[in-house]
């Protein structure tokens, strides 16, 4: 029996694009999907497939999270996120009442969502796109203890979770925002990947990524198809880093790569002179160039991490924040690329680390081994057939 489906996912490319292959095969089995999102991803939806429910954010400031992550930025930061957040409650639970979806499927760092469906008492799918939690392992808790006993996020979230209960007269705390357990839970990961794997129980689901129709959706091909292929990228947000891709260009600026560089918004006069050996733009289709490269230097989020291993690319990370430091190191720590400290890289560094993904047989093997994982993990298909058992 067909069902209506209520994706909600605010923002961000890492949380939206991951999502779109599974609205592509629940559409095609029959189901509607609607998909509640900004503006700025209204068109990759509806090419999935969904009819878009537009989400305004209130101060798109939040877009652009503080270059360092420290105890003084990320609360101010917070704060922002839990406002929109918040404004997306009244939003959500007005569609709900009209529109009567059969269940809420969100995004893990869209938590109104979660409030809308025990509210309504509609079943509810988390979306994770990046490492689960569990009992065994917790990006929540490494990453709050970096910021010792007296933590000024935990200190924000408490405060703000306190007021919203008492508005609502619903529970709420700083866990349930970061890590809540659904009875079902999708990750966009294979569980070869999350770190602790084998502890998280039948609610978890670990299907890997699909590409879905952004495999082919947009061309690209290198000038020199003998040439190798070299990609750097530092995704979409942490990007307006001029002083490492004049790394970049100083390391591979006279050979042998092939380079395609996207700078996203960056103003590529700040780059100085670019040698003709190196393609920069603000944007590559990235599933058509990890089709041709040898190697990706990348900010490690996750959706590029999987994409990089769903083709067998090695991976030199760069991260730019605690979560994609946390992702670059389970990619060294399973072989599968090389991290280097960001703050501190050098263009020797970055040509030593290439050279040695490129050339050794046993990132090889291990980057062979973890690329049959990935397309073997059942992907949109697999998320399909768990959603329609969930509701059956």
């Amino acid at each position: 029996m067909a069902k209506h489906l209520l994706f909600v996912a605010l923002f961000g490319h890492g949380h939206v694009n991951p999502t779109l292959p599974l609205v592509e095969e629940l559409v095609r089995r029959g189901h509607r999907v609607d998909y509640a999102t900004t503006a700025e991803h209204s068109d990759a939806v509806t090419k999935a497939g969904a009819h878009w429910v537009e989400l305004k954010l209130q101060s798109p400031e939040v877009l652009n999270p503080p270059r360092n992550f420290g105890p003084e930025e990320i609360p101010a930061w917070m704060r922002s996120m839990f406002a929109e957040m918040r404004a997306l409650h009244p939003v959500l639970r007005e569609y709900c009442a009209a529109e009567s979806p059969d269940a809420i499927c969100y995004d893990v760092m869209n938590w109104p969502a979660r409030v809308v469906a025990e509210q309504l008492g509609l079943p509810a799918v988390r979306f994770i796109p990046n490492f689960a939690s569990n009992e065994a392992f917790s990006l929540f808790d490494d990453v709050m203890a970096e910021a010792g006993d007296e933590n000024p996020l935990l200190a924000t979230l408490a405060a703000e979770c306190a007021d919203f209960s008492a508005e609502l007269g619903v529970t709420l705390d700083p866990q349930s925002v970061l890590n809540f357990t659904e009875k079902l839970n999708l990750v966009f990961i294979p569980r070869a990947f999350q770190p602790a794997g084998d502890t998280f129980d039948e609610r978890f689901h670990f299907i890997g990524p699909s590409l879905g129709a952004r495999e082919h959706a947009e061309p690209w091909s290198p000038a020199d198809p003998e040439s190798p292929v070299l990609f750097i990228s530092l995704g979409t947000v942490f990007n307006d880093r001029p002083e490492f891709f004049r790394t970049c260009i100083e390391a591979f600026g006279e050979g042998p790569y092939q380079v395609a560089m996207a700078i996203g918004n960056l103003d590529r006069a700040a780059l100085g002179e670019i040698p003709p050996t190196i393609d920069v733009r603000p944007y590559f289709p990235q599933p058509a160039v990890l089709r041709h490269a040898d190697v990706f230097i990348s900010h490690a989020g996750m959706n590029s991490t999987m994409e990089a291993l769903y083709y067998g690319v090695g991976l030199i990370t760069v991260p730019q924040m605690p979560e994609q430091a946390a992702n670059a190191g389970r990619v060294q720590e399973l072989g599968l690329g090389v991290q280097l400290d960001t703050a501190t890289v050098t263009a020797e560094a970055l040509r030593a680390a290439v050279t040695q993904v490129a050339s050794d047989s046993t990132v090889r093997t291990h980057l062979d081994r973890m690329r049959t994982v990935v397309r073997d993990s059942g992907g949109a298909v697999r998320g399909a057939e768990v959603i329609e058992e969930y509701l059956r």
